[in-house]
């Protein structure tokens, strides 16, 4: 799930030379793939802000649309920075591999 700027700081972070570097893709590649990951994703509306509750304001809209978008967990790996906001909406943060040994039960 992910909000519309959430999407957006996905696209621009996937096209910053930098992380290209990393990935290896060329940026009609990038584009290929955002436009599946756009169909695949469950769009979220933000009916309300909920900022500041991070350390991090970078981090702020992933947990906007993980709230706003009900979802069942927060997964990532930056588990120092959202567990402490995730843990007030009661929100569980997993990191990936957490995540995929809960979806394997």
């Amino acid at each position: 799930m992910a909000t519309p700027p959430l999407f957006l700081e996905y696209e621009d972070v996937l096209l910053r030379p930098e992380q290209r570097l990393a990935h290896g893709l060329n940026v009609e590649q990038i584009r290929d793939f955002l436009m599946e990951l756009a169909a695949a994703l469950v769009p979220v509306e933000v009916h309300f802000q909920l900022r500041p509750q991070t350390a991090d304001p970078g981090d702020e809209m992933v947990l906007e649309a993980a709230v706003n978008g009900h979802a069942h967990a927060l997964v990532t790996h930056n588990i120092r920075h959202f567990t402490p906001a995730a843990h007030r909406f009661r929100l569980p943060v997993l990191t990936p591999q957490q995540a995929l040994k809960e979806l394997r039960r």
